[in-house]
């Protein structure tokens, strides 16, 4: 079964940022090369479009995910997104797992009874 996202992208006069969930950074292995000029928000990241969306779609793609987007623009103001505290890396065990067998460090084998 593929995966599929229904995704926004958040846009002001000067800037624009794809919304994800924040599951999704781990699960592509991409959470530690998104940059500081990202923003989060409870469990969702705004990725911000001149590097990290970029880094998100092409991982989606290479995934085999289906995407869809609707854009939410504020034509005249400052997005919110701006208001957001500043995207953070996090530990989780799918942040480890995916950095131990980046450095070749760790092997999960598939053990069934």
């Amino acid at each position: 079964m593929k995966t599929t996202r229904k995704l926004t992208f958040h846009t002001d006069p000067a800037h624009g940022w794809l919304e994800v969930p924040r599951a999704d950074l781990d699960t592509l292995d991409i959470a530690h090369q998104v940059s500081r000029y990202s923003y989060e928000r409870a469990n969702r990241v705004y990725l911000e479009e001149d590097h990290d969306a970029g880094l998100y779609l092409e991982a989606a793609k290479a995934a085999g995910w289906i995407l869809t987007m609707a854009e939410k623009n504020e034509p005249r103001n400052d997005s919110p997104v701006r208001d957001f505290p500043r995207y953070q890396p996090r530990v989780t065990p799918a942040a480890l797992i995916n950095a131990a067998q980046r450095l070749g460090k760790l092997h999960i084998v598939n053990i069934t009874n």
